[in-house]
């Protein structure tokens, strides 16, 4: 039998700039950690006094569709080939879901996130009972509702454009019905680097203010 050369499953576009926007940032961060947490802090801050409404409304936004979704007839439609059925049962999925969705979340900051923001609440006087209050309402938004409804919308997209129309199982493939095959192109790589920096540095703050 002829030695076929193995095709590298790494799609280098995509790799390569991640990998360098990564090494870059961490090298920053280790040779000047003061200048780096600054740094940091005020995009944070400024991301956060610009934009923080877009977040705000986005999230509601998406609440609501998947809640739409869940009680509407669109609840039957398959997100893989007509003949497909589930591989697992609904209680499989909530445990799978719900293990490798809130582990850090249920250690840590399920009881970390109250207690920090009542001592140190975004507006009005720490350690009070508005301040308790406050801390709760910040929790149930980040852990509740709200959060499981980004994961899900993600996940409908994913999961409808790879298994129904046989798309890469990325981002980009959500672009596909306002660009068509350009994702395969320089903006599909780009829409698939910067989700990559986001999970990546999104899941090293989670898990590194958890240890």
């Amino acid at each position: 039998m002829e030695n076929k050369k193995k095709q590298s499953t790494v799609l280098k576009p995509v790799f390569y700039p991640s990998v360098a926007i990564i090494v870059i940032l961490v090298i920053f961060a280790m040779a000047m950690p003061q200048v780096a947490g600054e740094t940091f802090s005020g995009m944070k801050q400024f991301i956060a006094d610009k934009f923080g409404w877009l977040y705000m409304l986005s999230v509601g936004i998406f609440t609501l569709f998947v809640i739409f979704l869940a009680v509407s007839p669109f609840v039957r439609f398959k997100l893989g080939p007509d003949q497909s059925k589930p591989a697992y049962s609904h209680i499989s999925w909530f445990a799978m879901l719900f293990s490798a969705g809130m582990g850090i979340g249920l250690m840590f900051w399920g009881v970390a996130e109250p207690v920090m923001h009542y001592g140190a609440p975004p507006s009005g006087d720490k350690e009070t009972i508005e301040a308790a209050k406050q801390a709760m309402r910040i929790t149930f938004f980040h852990w509740v509702l709200h959060a499981w409804s980004i994961y899900a919308v993600v996940g409908l997209v994913l999961a409808y454009f790879s298994f129904r129309h046989g798309l890469p199982l990325s981002i980009r493939s959500a672009l596909y019905p306002m660009i068509g095959d350009k994702i395969y192109g320089k903006i599909g790589h780009s829409v698939d680097t910067v989700a990559i920096l986001g999970t990546i540095f999104g899941v090293a703050t989670s898990l590194g203010l958890g240890v």
